[in-house]
């Protein structure tokens, strides 16, 4: 008889244990994830398929997931990653592991894929973070400070026991998580073989091992976040596989992370067993949009329609300048000459090689209480990169860079200074005449070749400080003296002087009819009433730094022909007026005309055509810029008020002829009876001194008696 269909002989099996809970609770959140990455989509795009198949087709085995839609799409699933992690990331990737086996069908070998996350969440400041968040997702401002080299971190360890042989892997954490070696052989027993190996008798064959690149990042708090009187804090990070060398010192960033854990080497010798280090574990890097002009600024079609519409603007120019610290009154031109440096020339690389900077640097010369500190700390706030420091808290190695030994590796490694985290920006230096002249000394290579050489602790290297230079600093006395030159008034030497594009002397003149308007507006700024003047075609904020970063990313523009041709006749115009006033005074002046003051020219003219999107630099940039250049340089070498120097000139040379025609060689004289003399006479008292300094300075002259008496002296 035929036996029925339920009489075949197979075995038929059912569990008799329960199943575990916790892997069929794994399973199901594997299903959950599954389902989100093959089914969400927007507006009919499967948006995360869609980038997994692009990412494998390019062998960029990652994928970035924006927490805002998983949210939308399964809000609980949403809160259990962002509250535990560390268990969850891994069943995220295998779900995505699976996806991708699907659309790479018949790839025999696929590497593991990792899971970025990006978050339009509030962001938690690195001093907020406390041991409630340990474990959880977090996600933090600041600015890369340090960056180590790439080393490679095992993902999974192969092992072999020494005595039987028997090899067995182990998966290793992410981040800085130590981890033990079974102490035990995991053989198993049988009849032939029943006796344990030794302990610990696994080594590691490090061949076999599967590694991922491993990067340690140090992330400090942006300067602004800073509460005032208080040092940035610091923390580590660890960042894997395809988050490593996206980047560099000086750049600031959002982190998405897992706030979590490590035991310190240097806490295991203090004996503090129960004490951890926190770090944070990447898992995605959000770098600035427009990426503070370090690399490609990105920038959308309306945002670029916008700054295109401003570059049409007829007064665009005056507009801006006067958007710059709209709470100061006047200084239009330094105004003028601060929207230039905002922007830059166009930097030049010839066919030889030799660089030729595009970035202005500007020096504010002036009398106390003339805003210069104000202006600085605007301009801090508006350039994209910009650093602030003050001369007297600032070294050399401050400025340019340090270099520190790791404590834990011992190695040396380079920290980069103010001049080195604003590369691409600005640095502000405040009281810059109060700096050592050892620590000015280090900026001179910065401000004109625009590197860094540093030759320290056996490391050689040449770092890259592309920035412009905003200095603000105080004449000698503390104020400008108007009987003295500018060489006696300016305490700086002549090769600092002429790397600066343009001198301002700001001075605090007494005018009753300025005076009074400067009071009206200081008045009304601190009643809080707003300007009519300051409302009417301004700039914000924001607008100008975003617009200032669209002009530095898209336009360099270039000289014209009949530009150049202008530029070089005005340049031998000035260099003989120079020439002539040196002449004139018998004095040289202390702030040099030179070629690199014809480069200024040029910057500035390049600079003032960048501001409109123009790709050529025409006569009437020209013109501006020498109007600029002849308003704050020549200004400053001919002193503010030429006509008087002029004049006084002329009577100290009288004074002189007169003092040699009446004091034979051997005769003595007070200077009290002479200069009473010569005041009768009509000479000015500053003519008089200036004289008997000058013959006392050529030797012709020779005080005695406390200075009281003057002696005449053969030459």
């Amino acid at each position: 008889m035929a036996a029925l269909g339920w009489d075949t002989g197979s075995i038929y099996s059912t569990s008799v244990l329960p199943p575990d809970p916790v892997l069929l609770a794994q399973a199901a959140l594997q299903d959950k994830f599954l389902a989100f990455v093959e089914n969400f989509r927007l507006d009919n795009d499967y948006i995360y398929r869609d980038q997994l198949r692009a990412n494998l087709m390019t062998k960029q085995y990652y994928l970035e997931i924006d927490l805002g839609h998983l949210i939308s799409f399964d809000e609980e699933l949403a809160n259990r990653l962002t509250n535990n992690p560390t268990d969850l990331l891994p069943l995220f990737e295998q779900s995505i592991q699976t996806t991708a086996r699907r659309i790479l069908s018949g790839a025999e070998q696929l590497p593991k894929i990792q899971i970025t996350l990006r978050s339009d969440a509030n962001v938690t400041q690195i001093r907020e973070l406390s041991s409630n968040d340990i474990g959880k997702l977090v996600r933090i401002p600041g600015i890369i400070i340090g960056a180590s080299t790439l080393n490679s971190r095992a993902s999974t360890l192969h092992l072999v026991c020494r005595s039987c042989s028997y090899t067995t892997e182990i998966t290793v954490e992410g981040g800085f998580t130590p981890l033990q070696i079974p102490r035990i052989c995991g053989r198993p027993l049988d009849e032939t073989n029943n006796t344990r190996c030794d302990m610990d008798s696994y080594y590691v064959v490090h061949d076999k091992c599967k590694f991922v690149d491993s990067q340690t990042l140090k992330l400090q708090e942006a300067p602004d976040m800073v509460p005032v009187g208080d040092l940035p804090r610091h923390t580590i990070l660890n960042a894997d596989r395809f988050l490593v060398n996206r980047v560099v010192p000086g750049m600031r960033t959002v982190v998405m992370g897992i706030y979590s854990i490590f035991q310190n080497k240097g806490t295991k010798s203090t004996g503090a067993v129960a004490v951890r280090t926190p770090y944070i574990r990447v898992v995605g890097l959000q770098i600035d949009q427009h990426n503070n002009g370090r690399g490609k600024p990105v920038f959308t079609d309306a945002e670029e329609e916008e700054y295109i519409r401003m570059a049409r603007q007829p007064n665009l120019y005056e507009t801006f300048a006067t958007s710059i610290a709209p709470s100061i009154f006047g200084n239009a031109d330094i105004k003028k000459a601060i929207a230039c440096l905002l922007f830059g020339g166009s930097k030049k690389i010839l066919p030889d090689g030799m660089k030729l900077r595009g970035d202005i640097n500007v020096l504010l010369l002036g009398d106390p209480g003339t805003a210069k500190s104000q202006l600085l700390k605007f301009v801090e706030k508006v350039a994209p990169i910009a650093v602030y420091t003050s001369g007297k808290g600032s070294s050399a190695a401050g400025l340019t860079a340090s270099v520190v030994r790791d404590p834990n590796t011992r190695e040396f490694y380079l920290e980069g200074g103010a001049m080195v985290l604003a590369d691409g920006g600005v640095v502000c230096i405040d009281e810059f005449d109060k700096m050592r002249d050892e620590d000015r000394v280090a900026i001179h290579e910065a401000m004109e070749q625009q590197t860094i050489s540093i030759a320290k602790a056996g490391i050689t290297t040449i770092l890259n400080s592309r920035t412009s230079v905003l200095a603000a600093a105080n004449p000698i006395f503390g104020r400008y003296d108007d009987m003295k030159s500018p060489g006696e008034n300016i305490d700086f030497q002549t090769t600092i002087l002429s790397r600066f594009d343009m001198i301002f002397i700001v001075k605090d003149e007494h005018n009753e009819a300025r005076d009074l308007s400067i009071a009206r507006h200081v008045l009304s700024v601190h009643m809080n009433r707003q300007m009519q003047d300051n409302v009417v075609g301004d700039i914000d904020l924001q607008k100008m730094r975003d617009y200032i970063n669209y002009c530095k990313s898209k336009c360099a523009p270039r000289l014209t022909a009949e530009a150049a041709a202008k530029l070089s006749s005005h340049f031998v115009a000035i260099r003989k007026e120079v020439k002539q006033t040196e002449k004139d005074t018998q004095v040289r002046s202390s702030i040099p005309i030179t070629i690199r003051q014809l480069e200024a020219i040029i910057r500035i003219s390049e600079s003032l055509a960048k501001m409109t999107l123009s790709p050529v630099a025409t006569e009437e940039h020209v013109d501006e810029a020498i109007r600029l250049f002849k308003f704050s340089t020549m200004d400053a070498v001919q002193s503010a008020d030429g006509m008087t120097r002029v004049e006084i000139m002329k009577d100290v040379q009288e004074v002189e002829k007169d003092i040699q025609r009446r004091l034979p060689i051997g005769s003595q004289v007070s200077v009290l009876k002479l200069k009473t003399d010569f005041l009768r006479n009509g000479h000015s008292e500053a003519a008089i001194a200036r004289a008997l300094m000058i013959l006392g300075r050529r030797g012709m002259l020779q005080f005695r008696n406390q200075g009281k008496t003057i002696y005449r002296q053969a030459v």
